[in-house]
């Protein structure tokens, strides 16, 4: 019973991350002005304001890869890289801090970061078009 779970399990992770992620990525690409802002982030580290184009495979290739399975794990990590430059350009002042219902500031930024670890950790599973 548990080892026909898995595949299900790994697929249910994969759309998950990767849907959600994906209406991010479409949202980028409907407001391209949003480029801009995180050209200004990652130049403030001294970075090439161009990688902020790397978005659009952090948040849009990436999950599509999860969403079909697709050489899942590096889509998972894609993502988690992705995110954890979100988190250290943006986020980091509220990696302590607490909403005011009592949620973690930055739990939806760590739900993707985490959930594209475990895909690339977990792999695609048996539902998927190039399954490892």
């Amino acid at each position: 019973m548990i080892d026909n779970n898995d595949g299900l399990g790994k697929l249910t992770v994969r759309m998950t991350v990767g849907s959600l992620m994906l209406f991010h990525g479409i949202a980028k690409i409907m407001h391209p002005e949003s480029m801009q802002f995180i050209g200004s982030s990652l130049a403030s580290f001294e970075l090439p304001a161009a990688l902020a184009y790397g978005v659009y495979l952090g948040e849009v290739i990436a999950p599509l890869m999860l969403i079909i399975g697709y050489y899942a794990r590096i889509g998972g990590l894609i993502v988690a890289t992705n995110m954890l430059f979100a988190v250290v350009l943006v986020h980091s002042a509220e990696l302590l801090s607490l909403t005011q219902h009592g949620g973690w500031a930055i739990e939806l930024q760590a739900f993707y970061l985490l959930g594209g670890l475990c895909v690339a950790l977990l792999g695609s599973g048996k539902f998927a078009i190039k399954p490892d």
